[in-house]
């Protein structure tokens, strides 16, 4: 039997819970799933900016029908996907507020179109020192991570 690729799974449903800058619950036909928004990466909740980046996704998408593109899921089971919000990239909309970076790393996984919409959306952020760019020093949450486990 052959193996063929997975497709994109779109998911469209209700927003009910945010649970961090870049992660949210989307019920779907009455089931709960939890989606990492794809291509960027948000503050942790303990890391300046964290409840902010939340509180930002929160008022884009909470209590609110989303639709999911989602191309994979990653190692911990989440769906990741593109999220449209009233029409919005809410992934997008967090790099543009100052609220995540662009997830460099990943960029594979993003479309062209999306890439450079990103990239554009964060320099954009960046040089307007919206957001978490207030500090020239903010430490991205990969290397937060990292420097947390060292604790």
């Amino acid at each position: 039997m052959l193996s063929l690729p997975s497709k994109a799974t779109e998911l469209q449903g209700y927003v009910i819970g945010i649970t961090d800058g870049d992660t949210l619950t989307l019920l779907v036909d009455q089931q709960p799933h939890t989606v990492r928004v794809i291509g960027i990466d948000a503050p942790e909740r303990h890391q300046p900016f964290g409840e902010r980046s939340k509180q930002n996704l929160a008022k884009l998408a909470f209590n609110k029908s989303a639709i999911a593109d989602c191309p994979k899921k990653d190692r911990y089971q989440r769906d990741l996907c593109k999220v449209m919000v009233d029409g919005q990239d809410v992934g997008l909309k967090q790099v543009s507020d100052g609220m995540a970076w662009w997830y460099r790393r990943y960029a594979h996984e993003q479309s062209l179109a999306d890439r450079v919409a990103y990239e554009q959306a964060e320099v954009l952020a960046r040089n307007r020192r919206v957001g978490l760019w207030v500090d020239g020093d903010a430490v991205p949450p990969w290397e937060w991570r990292k420097q947390a486990h060292l604790l």
